[in-house]
């Protein structure tokens, strides 16, 4: 009877599985990501990888992962209780040891270097990169060294690209180490002529480069947005530098 409910428990919990792969594919993740991150968060184990930022930067995701995490923790405590229950009731220590040789053996096996090799090749030849570069963290695109830097600088009338272009205000910035991705201008976002287009109260500029660089050349602008922003209590400063944070 245990050995039943465990069944049924375990189809309840791939379905669980399923139905949310399904909604996190809905939030247009990769379906080979959704379902590593669905069984991270059910089992609690694996929820670590830098992929657990795009659960928990979206706020859809983060609510579905709360129950995951919640229905997870259920589960393990009735699998370990009629799992217990199963192996008191049904096996005997003939049987133990049996299960015990078997592991035993396949551990052996596994150790051996004509195995190792084959299993190797099995595993180079059905290994594919699924992932696209739209599913990886920022940092891990863009801030691959130290010195990188990715900044979110937003103009206010004080700043001195105000009503400038960023050719105007540094005329050299091509020699510079660093790029504009865009300007993002209310539901707007300016691609064409970056440097050649007047910046406007209220623009937003994405900028990559290496960290001196981009701090020396915008640190007047950056101090203003920093100042501007505490006395608006808005967003924190640090969400707009995207730094540099080892996973755990």
């Amino acid at each position: 009877m245990a050995l039943f409910f465990l069944l049924i428990y375990f189809i309840v919990i791939a379905t669980v599985i399923e139905i949310h792969v399904i909604l996190f594919r809905l939030t247009d993740l990769k379906l080979e990501v959704s379902r590593f991150q669905v069984i991270s968060l059910m089992t609690g184990t694996g929820f670590t990888t830098g992929e657990s930022e795009l659960i928990l930067g979206h706020p859809i995701r983060r609510k579905l992962a709360i129950f995951l995490i919640s229905f997870g923790a259920v589960s393990l405590a009735v699998i370990i209780s009629s799992i217990s229950n199963f192996l008191s009731n049904s096996i005997n220590t003939k049987e133990v040891l049996y299960i015990a040789g078997g592991a035993i053996l396949i551990l052996g096996l596994v150790k051996l270097p004509y195995v190792q090799k084959l299993l190797s090749k099995l595993f180079a030849n059905r290994l594919k990169k699924n992932i696209e570069i739209a599913d990886l963290p920022i940092r891990d695109i863009f801030l691959t060294e130290e010195e990188d830097d990715l900044l979110n600088l937003h103009i206010y009338k004080e700043s001195s690209l105000f009503s400038k272009t960023i050719s105007q205000v540094l005329k050299e910035h091509e020699q510079l180490e660093f790029v504009v991705f865009f300007i993002k201008r209310g539901e707007m976002k300016i691609r064409k002529k970056i440097y050649d287009t007047k910046i406007q109260e209220g623009d937003q500029i994405l900028l990559f480069g290496k960290k001196a660089v981009i701090s020396e050349n915008f640190k007047e602008d950056v101090k203003i947005m920093e100042e501007k922003l505490k006395k608006q209590n808005h967003t924190p400063i640090e969400e707009h530098s995207v730094k540099h944070e080892k996973s755990p």
